[in-house]
């Protein structure tokens, strides 16, 4: 049985200790990459890209060590979204970087999202918390 989502933005996240982060390749809600988060508090969020037809959602691209996250409150949860820099395929129409920045007084990462479409398409990534 699927568990329902409630769409949040990543703003939530500031605050709370990451327990568990993890980066699925394939889960029970989609098909694409995804990261779950488990918090101290108990809730849970996933990240991912609701695909679509005619659209591709790269793989996770993290800079920094993810584990330096677990166990001590985040300070920063921000976005920086619709960068359009360089593509990574020569034939991708449309395409959008989404850059995540999470930081704690044990380190700093960025977790760099890549979604390219036809155009027609979200290239969004959502936050949902699992419910």
């Amino acid at each position: 049985m699927l568990n329902e989502f409630e769409a949040r933005t990543i703003e939530a996240f500031v605050g709370k200790t990451p327990i568990k982060i993890e980066i699925v390749k394939e889960s029970e809600w989609n098909d694409a990459e995804e990261v779950q988060w488990t918090f101290s508090d108990g809730s849970r969020y996933v990240m991912r890209h609701e695909q679509d037809c005619c659209e591709v959602a790269d793989a996770v691209d993290i800079d920094g060590d993810i584990q330096k996250l677990i166990g001590f409150p985040l300070l920063i949860a921000e976005v920086v979204s619709g960068i359009t820099a360089r593509q990574k395929d020569e034939y991708d129409e449309s395409w959008t970087w989404t850059f995540y920045k999470f930081a704690n007084i044990k380190g700093y990462i960025t977790m760099a999202w890549y979604v390219s479409s036809n155009g027609y398409y979200s290239e969004d990534i959502a936050i949902s918390e699992v419910k």
